[in-house]
């Protein structure tokens, strides 16, 4: 399942997903241009002009990005997404009957 958001930066759009298994050789690349480590398990990719511009690890928080191209938005971008993300994991999933419930309640 994608999990896939898109913003307009004021120049381009940056769409924010997460890695797929076929990133993998992206993410080693990216990584390779950061002079970093690659990104392994569970990773959000940015996405600029259609090509992968930057990564954030979920698992640890740490990021590379492309130095040739300018990141910082899309970083940001990633770490707000990495939060949104965070949060929900911590909040309890209601049932699907309470949520059945709360619904008609509203209507």
């Amino acid at each position: 399942m994608y999990d896939t958001v898109s913003a307009d930066t004021g120049v381009e759009a940056v769409i924010i997903r997460r890695a797929q298994d076929a990133d993998t050789s992206t993410l080693v690349g990216l990584a390779a241009l950061d002079s970093a480590e690659p990104l392994t398990r569970s990773v959000l990719v940015a996405l600029s002009q259609g090509r992968p511009c930057a990564a954030l690890s979920l698992d640890d928080g740490r990021v590379i990005a492309d130095p040739f191209f300018r990141t910082a938005g899309a970083v940001d971008l990633l770490q707000l997404r990495a939060e949104q993300i965070r949060a929900a994991e911590r909040q309890p999933q209601r049932s699907l009957r309470r949520r059945r419930i709360a619904y008609r309640a509203r209507a």
